[in-house]
C-alpha cells in the first residue's frame, strides 16, 4: 500500500478530499521551528480561536520517561511557542493530564520535562483528578460507554465549551493497535476507572469522538513522530527514530496517517474504520490531502505486540478467565492489578530492558536534546 505524497493528488476519481494532514520532516536542531511550520500548514488558526480557552491535553502513558511513550518536551515547547507567539493568552491556555491506576500526573510532568517548559512559558499544569468532575448526559448515539457507566459518564467540568489541542506521539498500543489523537481523549474524558472500557476499546474510542463533538467548539492535534514506539506499546516499546511531526484538525485522519507511517492499513484498525464509516473523520488515505514534506517512502514496518500486563488484562476480559472479570477487575480486590503492573513495568522491565533502550536513545541527537530540557 502506498501512502499519498504531499506533491501529488491523493484523491481517487469521483471522490472529494475531506481532510488535511500536514507532515514535516524534522531534526533536533530545528524541531521548534518545524512545529510552527506544521501547525501553519495544517491551518491551525482556521480551527482554533484566540478568544477561547484552550485545553492542551498532554499524553502521559508512563510516570517515568521513556522515548515515544508520552508527549515529548520539545513537542510541548514547540506547540506552546507557536501559539503564544500567535497571540494566544497564556492565562487561557490550560495544560492538563489525568491519572490512571498506575500513573502519577505530577511526577509524570516532572519526569517527562514538561514542568520547565510550562514554567518558561508562564503556564501552570493541571492534574485532572484535582478538578471538579460532573455527570454529563450525551445525546450522541454512543456505542458502549453508556452501558459501561450506567450511572452516568463523568467528565471534567472544565471541558465543555473549551477548545482542545491533543499532543500524542506515534506509537503502537496493545489494546488499540495504535494510539494517537483519538486515544488521547481516553485519558482526559474518563476517570481513572477507564480501564473498565478496555474490553470494548475500539467502540469506546468511537464514543470519544462523538463526545468531543458535543463538548468542544474545536479539536486540533499535533503529533510527535520524532521518536516513534514499536512493539508492545504504549510503554514497553522499542524506540525508533522517525524524524516527523504531524498536525491536523481531523483526529481520525491524523491517526490514519500515523498508522500508515507505522506500516498499518488504517482501515484495518477497527476504531478508525468505524469512525470513518460514521462520518466522524477520514481514515481512507484516498480522501486525505497531505501537505508539507513527501513521506511516500516512509514505512517504519511496526508490529503491535502485547506486553505481559496487557496480555493478562485481555486474558481476564476476553479469555478463559472472563468468568472472574468482575471479581478481579471491578471489585475492591482489583488492587492487585495496579500492583502487578507497577511490579512488572517499574521494578522489572524499566531497570533492565528499559534502561538499555534509554541508554541507546541517549546516544542519539534526540537523546541529547532531551537532556537540554
Amino acid at each position: 500500500m502506498t501512502a499519498p505524497t504531499a506533491s501529488s493528488s491523493s484523491t481517487a476519481p469521483g471522490t472529494t478530499r475531506t481532510a488535511r494532514v500536514a507532515v514535516v520532516r524534522t531534526s533536533p536542531d530545528r524541531v521548534i521551528a518545524d512545529y510552527a511550520r506544521v501547525m501553519d500548514l495544517a491551518g491551525y488558526r482556521d480551527t482554533l480561536r484566540t478568544d477561547l480557552d484552550t485545553i492542551i491535553k498532554l499524553n502521559l502513558s508512563w510516570t517515568k520517561y521513556f522515548p515515544a511513550c508520552s508527549s515529548q518536551p520539545w513537542q510541548v515547547d514547540g506547540v506552546l511557542s507557536k501559539m503564544l507567539a500567535d497571540g494566544f493568552d497564556p492565562a487561557r491556555v490550560l495544560p492538563v493530564e489525568n491519572k490512571t491506576v498506575v500513573t502519577d500526573p505530577h511526577a509524570g510532568c516532572r519526569n517527562n520535562r514538561w514542568e520547565p517548559v510550562l514554567r518558561r512559558h508562564g503556564l501552570t499544569f493541571t492534574a485532572l483528578p484535582e478538578v471538579e468532575w460532573i455527570t454529563y448526559h450525551f445525546t450522541s448515539p454512543l456505542l458502549k460507554l453508556n452501558n459501561i457507566f450506567p450511572e452516568g459518564i463523568q467528565i471534567p467540568k472544565m471541558y465543555p465549551g473549551r477548545q482542545i489541542v491533543h499532543l500524542p506521539t506515534v506509537k503502537t498500543h496493545g489494546h488499540a493497535v495504535m494510539t494517537g489523537s483519538v486515544k488521547n481523549a481516553f485519558g482526559g474524558l474518563l476517570r481513572e476507572v477507564r480501564h473498565y472500557a478496555h474490553k470494548h476499546m475500539h467502540e469506546v474510542l468511537v464514543d470519544l469522538l462523538y463526545m468531543q463533538r458535543e463538548l468542544h467548539p474545536a479539536v486540533f492535534t499535533v503529533t510527535d513522530g520524532t521518536v516513534a514506539g514499536d512493539g508492545a506499546g504504549p510503554r514497553t516499546m522499542v524506540p525508533r527514530i522517525a524524524n516527523v511531526v504531524l498536525a491536523s484538525s481531523d483526529s481520525v485522519a491524523i491517526d490514519a496517517i500515523s498508522a500508515r507511517i507505522m506500516g498499518f492499513d488504517p482501515l484495518s484498525i477497527p476504531f478508525l474504520r468505524m469512525a470513518h464509516e460514521r462520518g466522524l473523520g477520514v481514515a481512507d488515505l484516498r480522501d486525505i490531502e497531505l501537505v508539507g514534506d513527501d513521506i511516500s517512502g516512509l514505512n517504519l514496518g511496526f508490529s503491535t505486540r502485547k506486553s505481559l500486563v496487557i496480555w493478562g488484562d485481555q486474558l481476564i476480559r476476553r479469555g478463559p478467565l472472563q468468568p472472574l472479570e468482575r471479581l478481579l477487575l471491578h471489585s475492591p480486590l482489583m488492587v492487585w492489578a495496579p500492583f502487578a503492573s507497577n511490579v512488572y513495568h517499574d521494578w522489572l522491565w524499566y531497570p533492565t530492558i528499559g534502561q538499555s533502550r534509554i541508554r541507546a536513545f541517549n546516544r542519539t541527537e534526540w537523546g541529547g536534546l532531551f537532556k537540554t530540557y
